[in-house]
């Protein structure tokens, strides 16, 4: 590694409506002196599900460029982290209500009002899993009759298996077995993982996210990336557009997240929810 052995860094939080609520990003202000070897060990030493470096921008109309790094591999996009690190830019005064995030899967729009951040998605792809109903069941641990319609592995960033069920009630009793995830949640880029959601009402939907990891399990407190995707699943499923839901998540971790998603008649995709900054430092290495 070349360049500073400091690195200014802040703490915010996303999809938070409190300070203590929502999920957690690391943003190092600037990673441009640091290799890739050098950021995951960083991301390893914070610990929280994503940290991102600010880099200089590339991509033509990009404000800056960021990598996600979680402990143990790089993501090429994830939506907390876009949201979480254009609200650092703006706060770093390299970006107002208006930004544009370089990533490994393209430049992302993100748009501000006060706090309350929005991105817009790439247009989705989308594949169906080959699953029985019954191994759905006892990949999630509860009855293949709470197995909704028609789960897709869908991408609009970051591929994930999206799995709709037949109630509210379902997604809070499911308890995945980390080792049926592994096997059977198996997609062309990603593995071990699965976005499970059904409606509370007709504004309201409750979702969860689960990832098989280090031979355990890992919930997920809120996923801008899999939100995408369930409007992904939508669009794939030619459902009535436009639409416009709030998503509830990570009650079940201790960490609440609220997430806006809206599809737009012409099927793009939106992501929104708040972001709180809770703390700064700097961090020797």
């Amino acid at each position: 590694m070349t360049g500073p052995t400091t690195l200014r860094f802040r703490i915010v939080n996303v999809f938070a409506e409190s300070a203590l609520a929502g999920n957690p990003l690391c943003v190092v202000e600037d990673g441009s002196g640091l290799d890739p070897t050098t950021m995951q060990a960083v991301a390893r030493q914070f610990n929280l599900s994503e940290t991102t470096f600010l880099l200089p921008a590339q991509a033509a109309g990009a404000t800056a460029r960021m990598r996600i790094f979680t402990p143990v591999f790089e993501l090429p996009f994830a939506g907390h982290p876009t949201l979480g690190t254009a609200h650092v830019l703006r706060a770093l005064a390299r970006g107002g209500d208006h930004v544009a995030i370089e990533t490994a899967a393209g430049v992302i729009p993100v748009e501000a009002r006060g706090d309350v951040w929005t991105l817009a998605a790439n247009a989705p792809t989308w594949r169906e899993p080959r699953l029985s109903r019954e191994q759905i069941g006892a990949m999630l641990g509860i009855d293949p009759g709470d197995v909704g319609a028609a789960p897709l592995w869908v991408d609009t960033g970051s591929e994930q298996l999206v799995i709709p069920l037949a109630s509210a009630d379902a997604v809070e009793r499911c308890r995945p077995s980390a080792r049926l995830l592994a096997e059977l949640a198996v997609g062309e880029k990603r593995r071990g993982l699965a976005y499970v959601w059904a409606r509370v009402d007709a504004a309201t939907v409750r979702v969860r996210f689960f990832l098989a990891k280090h031979g355990g399990l890992m919930e997920d407190p809120g996923t801008g990336s899999a939100c995408a995707n369930l409007g992904g699943w939508f669009v794939a499923r030619g459902e009535r557009l436009p639409l416009e839901l709030t998503v509830l998540q990570g009650d079940q971790v201790g960490r609440p997240c609220r997430l806006g998603l809206s599809v737009d008649a012409t099927g793009r995709i939106f992501v929104s929810g708040r972001v709180i900054a809770v703390g700064e430092g700097v961090l020797s290495i």
